[in-house]
């Protein structure tokens, strides 16, 4: 059960970093390329799609980190789980106190009804943005470290390709 709820829990947390990368390294990029007012309003309705599904996201992500490291207190590898637990904290914090304010405000934004630094404002949700992928980057990583030597220890002598034979 507990190799099933780490497999599980990396999978889910490898799939939030992947979409936050996607939308920092790509989809702003194409947002801001675009002609006119589209880049804004693409961003307006990015906000509204992704800001009703990544709080379910990062919360399922940290309560499954978090069962994991009751899970596996005191045992090799918790500290990873742990510190990954962190990180995650950070990256919810981060999102309630500054990045949620800022998409809150430029979801409903308009070509007509936008505030004279909206520029500004999405320049600095990017930012933070970046930042808070590289925070989950890293609780992600810190989960694969401890998943991998969790999983290899269950490995039989002879690997991986002996559990296969086996069965």
């Amino acid at each position: 059960m507990l190799h099933a709820l780490q497999v599980f829990t990396t999978v889910i947390v490898g799939v939030m970093v992947g979409v936050e990368f996607c939308v920092a390294v790509f989809v702003n990029a194409i947002m801001n390329a675009l002609p006119g007012d589209n880049g804004q309003l693409g961003r307006s309705h990015g906000g509204r799609l992704l800001g009703a599904v990544m709080p379910f996201w990062y919360f399922t992500s940290l309560g499954l980190a978090a069962i994991w490291a009751v899970a596996t207190w005191g045992e090799q590898g918790s500290a990873l789980v742990v510190t990954a637990v962190g990180l995650l904290v950070v990256s919810v914090l981060m999102s309630v106190l500054v990045l949620v304010p800022i998409n809150n405000r430029g979801k409903t934004w308009t070509p007509e009804n936008r505030p004279a630094d909206w520029e500004q404002q999405t320049r600095r949700w990017d930012r933070y943005h970046y930042l808070r992928v590289a925070v989950i980057v890293g609780a992600f990583a810190f989960l694969l470290v401890s998943a991998r030597g969790r999983l290899m220890d269950a490995l039989p002598e002879g690997g991986a390709m002996l559990a296969v034979e086996a069965a």
